[in-house]
C-alpha cells in the first residue's frame, strides 16, 4: 500500500495512493478507518485487513482526485525521529574533503542521534528563517517508520518490525551546524527546523527488498534534482549498514515505538557539503525559491521549494540585531559537519 495523510476540504485524513493515482480516503470507504496515521500504525492487526479491503473495492465515492488534496507528511507527528550514518560511500567523501582520515568506528557499529520530530513536513512549502539560508543544504536519505515495539532487538525482529518506507530530506543549515559542532553535542540549530517526509509511507509487500543475514535490504534507485538539474544519484542498496542493524543498536536497553521515523543518513552525492567540497558544484547553497524534488524507485517523487520569512528582530539578541550572516559566522567554514 501506498499510504497517505491529507487535508481534504479542511479536514486532516489518511488514505491510500490509487493507480490512476487518484486518493481513496479511508474514513469515506469505513468509519473504522477514520483516524491518524499513527494509530493505523499502532492497530495494524485490526485496521490494515480493513484498508486492504477498502483498496480492493475502491468504490468511487471513495475516491478524491489527487489535485483536490493537499499531501502532508505521511507521519505527520511521529513517536519520535532518529537520523542514521548507514553510507560510508558520504561519510567518507565528506571527511576527506575536509582533509580528515575516515573513522574506524564507522564499521564496528551504526549509529543514529535524535532529531526534531515536531518539525515534520510534507510536500510542498519549506520555510525558514536568514541564518537557515546561510549555506542551506539537502540531504538525500530514505527512512523507515517502526510498527512494533522493540526491545534488545534482534535483526530477524527488527525487520519485522519495520512498517514501511518512505522518502526522508533531512534539511541542514550548514553554518548554523558548523560553528555548533565545535562544542561537541551533536546537530542541534542546523537540523531541528525541517524535515520534510513524503508523499507516501510504502508498505513492504510492494518493494524490491532482499532478505540477508544482516537484515532486509531495499533496492531502490534514488535521485535529487535543484532547479531541474540532477545533482544526486545513488542506491539504498549501497547502505553500509541495514535498518534491521540500527534497529538492532537503537533499541538496546530501551522500549522502541510503533510510529518511530529513523533515516538512513546520506546517500553518497546525496548533498551540497560533499558534492562542493568534490567540486562536483561550486559553493552552491540553497536559496529562497529553489526547487528540490528528491526520488526513490517506489516511493514516489517528493517536491519542496523553499520559503524565506521575516525574522523577528524583537525577539533576537541585541548584538545580533542589525549584524549580517557573514560578520555573525566568519569562519565557520573550518568547522565541524557529521552529515
Amino acid at each position: 500500500m501506498k499510504l497517505v495523510s491529507f487535508i481534504h476540504q479542511g479536514i486532516e485524513k489518511i488514505g491510500a495512493v490509487l493507480p490512476d493515482g487518484a486518493i481513496l480516503d479511508f474514513q469515506a470507504a469505513d468509519p473504522r478507518l477514520a483516524v491518524d496515521m499513527l494509530t493505523l500504525i499502532r492497530q495494524q492487526d485490526l485496521l490494515l485487513p480493513v484498508a486492504k479491503a477498502a483498496i480492493a473495492k475502491a468504490a468511487a465515492p471513495w475516491q478524491i482526485p489527487a489535485s483536490d488534496a493537499t499531501l502532508l507528511a505521511p507521519v505527520p507527528r511521529p513517536t519520535s525521529m532518529r537520523d542514521g550514518y548507514a553510507f560510508r560511500q558520504h561519510v567518507s567523501t565528506a571527511r576527506r574533503n575536509r582533509g580528515l582520515e575516515m573513522i574506524p568506528e564507522f564499521d564496528l557499529f551504526p549509529v543514529t542521534y535524535f532529531t526534531n520530530h515536531l518539525a515534520v513536513t510534507g510536500p510542498g512549502e519549506v520555510k525558514v528563517q536568514d541564518h537557515h539560508l546561510a549555506r542551506l543544504d539537502f540531504e538525500l536519505e530514505v527512512a523507515i517508520v517502526t510498527g512494533r515495539p522493540l526491545h534488545n532487538a534482534t535483526l530477524d525482529e527488527a525487520d519485522g518490525a519495520i512498517f514501511g518506507y518512505m522518502i526522508m530530506n533531512d534539511w541542514s543549515a550548514r553554518t548554523l551546524q558548523m560553528e555548533e559542532m565545535k562544542l561537541n553535542l551533536g546537530p542541534c540549530k542546523g537540523k531541528d527546523f525541517a524535515t520534510s517526509l513524503g508523499p507516501w509511507l510504502v508498505t513492504k509487500d510492494e518493494l524490491d527488498i532482499e532478505k540477508t543475514e544482516r537484515g532486509e535490504i531495499l533496492h531502490a534507485s534514488m535521485t535529487c534534482d535543484v532547479n531541474g538539474r540532477r545533482l544526486s544519484n545513488g542506491n539504498v542498496d549501497s547502505m553500509n549498514w541495514t535498518f534491521a542493524q540500527i534497529l538492532q543498536r537503537s533499541s538496546y536497553g530501551i522500549h522502541m515505538q510503533p510510529g518511530e521515523v529513523i533515516g538512513s543518513g546520506t546517500v553518497g552525492t546525496g548533498c551540497l557539503l560533499e558534492l562542493n567540497g568534490s567540486k562536483i558544484t561550486d559553493n552552491l547553497g540553497l536559496k529562497a525559491g529553489d526547487e528540490v524534488v528528491m526520488e526513490i524507485e517506489g516511493l514516489g517523487r517528493l517536491e519542496n521549494i523553499v520559503v524565506h520569512i521575516p525574522e523577528r528582530l524583537a525577539d533576537m539578541p541585541p548584538e545580533l540585531v542589525g549584524g549580517t550572516l557573514p560578520d555573525l559566522y566568519a569562519g565557520s567554514p573550518g568547522g565541524e559537519a557529521g552529515d
